[in-house]
């Protein structure tokens, strides 16, 4: 899944877009959405961070979805214990023989936490869609971070995938010797993949130090740069979005339900 977002950042149809232009866009689109009193402006940002996602990059409508799903789901389950513990305002629905009721105010924030997530969330996938991450360590360079933080950064964005990969290699040769089975070898399986998981990562980690020692690394990390200009247009259509929804935001503050 990290390989393919990383793929369609590398190859969507606003690859060529100004980096600092899309995370302007972006970061603002999510702090809008987890800011808004009211669920109107998050729901715009997710429709239209969705319809420039769908149609300008070019993501294919199925694997957006299945990204989608995962965190959607999560918040599902986590409105549904909001429904019901939440109390204020009239009661829409009693569980027999349970001192439980779903209220217009548990109502009201069900639908605005729902709202925010999947605002938020449809912001952030515009950047990771869009944005590789070469590009985002870049912008905090000449944001003049601490360099020591952006080489952290990449190494730890480099070993995710190889964490990745080799948790793949090793549970499909588990799975191919009939590892998971029964519950005691599924448990005896996942405590070996565990252990040569961490083994393998150990080596990998200190093969990587040996490259980069054999490339004569100095202690900092280069990162290619490819400054893109912002045009006058874009970059006031985007402030005029950003205070589009900021309005939206401030209009429509308050309850769902009355």
């Amino acid at each position: 899944m990290y390989e393919v977002l990383e793929d369609f950042a590398q190859t969507n149809g606003l690859r060529q877009t100004s980096t600092s232009l899309k995370l302007l866009i972006g970061l603002s689109s999510i702090l809008l959405c987890v800011s808004s009193p009211g669920p109107v402006a998050p729901l715009l940002v997710a429709a239209s961070m969705s319809t420039v996602i769908l149609l300008l990059a070019r993501i294919p409508p199925r694997f957006y979805a299945r990204l989608l799903l995962v965190p959607v789901s999560f918040a599902v389950m986590s409105i549904a214990v909001v429904l019901f513990i939440t109390a204020g305002g009239a009661v829409l629905l009693e569980v027999p023989g349970l001192p439980l009721a779903i209220t217009a105010d548990g109502v009201n924030l069900a639908v605005l936490l729902l709202a925010r997530v999947f605002g938020g969330m449809c912001s952030l996938y515009f950047i990771a869609l869009t944005t590789p991450m070469t590009e985002v360590f870049d912008i905090l360079r000449r944001l003049r971070v601490p360099t020591v933080f952006i080489d952290l950064a990449m190494l730890t964005y480099r070993f995710i995938f190889i964490l990745i990969e080799e948790a793949g290699q090793i549970y499909r040769s588990q799975v191919m010797r009939l590892g998971y089975g029964r519950f005691r070898e599924s448990v005896q399986s996942f405590g070996m993949l565990s252990g040569a998981l961490f083994l393998r990562t150990w080596e990998s980690g200190e093969a990587l130090v040996l490259a980069m020692d054999a490339r004569c690394y100095d202690g900092r990390l280069g990162i290619p740069g490819d400054a893109r200009p912002v045009s006058f247009f874009a970059l006031a259509a985007a402030l005029l979005y950003i205070g589009v929804v900021f309005g939206v935001s401030l209009c429509t503050g308050g309850l769902v339900l009355v």
